[in-house]
């Protein structure tokens, strides 16, 4: 992460701010007003973080040394085939999480959340990566949300299942490619993989005494999932509304490593980090998708549908039922999708109002919107039946085939 940090420097691309900033409230409020990456000298008394790491296409693109422009499809190439080295093992510390500068960002939050944290597990020769966000509930506790039927919650029930617990080592303040790479739905167990072909080829790891390997990080937490559970939330998700208590999973923390003078990253939740972290990578599964059925140009998850519940794909038609066959293929790469708009491609997907144009002029109302209800939708959209069910609906706002000369936009250029 400190190589990255140093090439946003470089880049102009870094707000630093040497007076001291609290973690209840102030460096979240200083995240929110912003796109630009963050980094806090003296946070609470003296510790160090940073914010807003990849939040916006630029930084993003600049961590996983992609082109702004071919992102989404160079990343849809990727084979998760990059090297994993073993660099040895790590020994832990007695943990106190007091001493961490876990940020509280909200005034109704149930308490200080770790948002950035990689959970690594294992079980039974499968490992897996993903973010959780972790509440604070003691100097060597969190309670964690642990979404149903996804990998880390599998894992967690096959040990709960043989009377154990789940081996899980968690990673702040890790390279953005290693973030990203778990935020990703990936072959089962090829995080690491997947984070070593972004950085270039190889990855290191290094071994916990409880068996879990992690990548270079700041600060490594060691512990274990455990099947006692205990009230988790209030807590603001991607949609800027607060997600509801529930009944979570305990982490017990029995050890804690960390680099000399650590940098805590924290993502605001809601804010521009999160919401490019949890939408970036569905754009590849999409892109795949709709390239099974059509020529695909570019995928957007927008901003304004909190980077996750709303979609933009170009596409190229090859026949008259491209668009629908594209709506189609994008709900079933990204199952949380609430929305998807289909356009050709002289439309800017990253342009909001060149979208609109596209549903105003070429939009029928009675022929080119498909309604699907009673699917499953997601959990964080406060608008679903209380079930998890939703509606989904698809715009198809391309040009009738054969019909092109009426559409023609003016312009100058040739």
């Amino acid at each position: 992460m400190r190589e990255y940090i140093d090439s946003l420097r470089e880049a102009d691309l870094l707000v630093e701010y040497e007076d001291e900033v609290d973690i209840v409230f102030d460096a979240p409020k200083l995240a929110y007003g912003t796109d630009r990456p963050l980094f806090f000298h003296n946070l609470s008394g003296g510790h160090r973080g940073v914010m807003n790491l990849t939040a916006s296409r630029e930084t993003l693109a600049l961590a996983l040394r992609k082109d702004t422009t071919r992102m989404v499809p160079e990343l849809a190439a990727c084979r998760y085939d990059g090297v994993i080295i073993d660099e040895g093992s790590i020994q832990t510390h007695s943990p106190d999480l007091s001493k961490v500068p876990v940020m509280t960002h909200f005034p109704l939050d149930a308490g200080p959340y770790i948002t950035a944290g990689i959970v690594f597990s294992s079980y039974g020769g499968v490992e897996n990566a993903a973010i959780h966000r972790m509440l604070v509930s003691g100097r060597d506790q969190l309670i964690a949300r642990i979404v149903e039927g996804r990998h880390t919650y599998q894992l967690m029930k096959a040990a709960h299942a043989a009377g154990e617990k789940l081996s899980i080592g968690i990673a702040i303040g890790v390279h953005p490619a290693v973030t990203f790479a778990s935020c990703t739905r990936v072959p089962q167990g090829r995080e690491l993989a997947y984070a070593a072909e972004l950085l270039g080829g190889e990855i290191g790891v290094r071994t916990l005494g409880n068996g879990v390997r992690v990548p270079d990080a700041e600060i490594v937490l060691e512990g274990y999932l455990t099947a006692q559970n205990a009230p988790e939330g209030p807590f603001v998700d991607i949609t800027g509304t607060y997600d509801p208590i529930r009944s979570q999973p305990v982490i017990e923390i029995t050890g804690i490593a960390a680099k000399p003078d650590p940098i805590y990253h924290g993502i605001l939740p809601a804010g521009a980090e999160h919401r490019l972290l949890m939408g970036a990578p569905y754009e590849p599964r999409i892109y795949q998708s709709v390239a099974g059925v059509t020529k695909v140009r570019d995928v957007l998850l927008t901003r304004g549908g909190a980077g996750y519940l709303h979609a933009v794909v170009s596409i190229e038609k090859q026949t008259e039922g491209d668009g629908k066959n594209a709506i189609m293929a994008a709900f079933a790469a990204h199952t949380s999708l609430k929305h998807v708009v289909i356009v050709d491609p002289d439309i800017d997907i990253h342009n909001p109002e060149d979208v609109e144009f596209a549903i105003a002029t070429r939009l029928r109302g009675d022929t080119d919107i498909m309604v699907v209800s009673g699917v499953r939708g997601s959990s964080l959209d406060p608008s679903r039946i209380a079930d998890g069910m939703n509606v989904k609906v698809g715009v198809d706002a391309t040009i009738p085939m054969g019909r092109e000369d009426e559409f023609i936009r003016a312009g100058w250029d040739a």
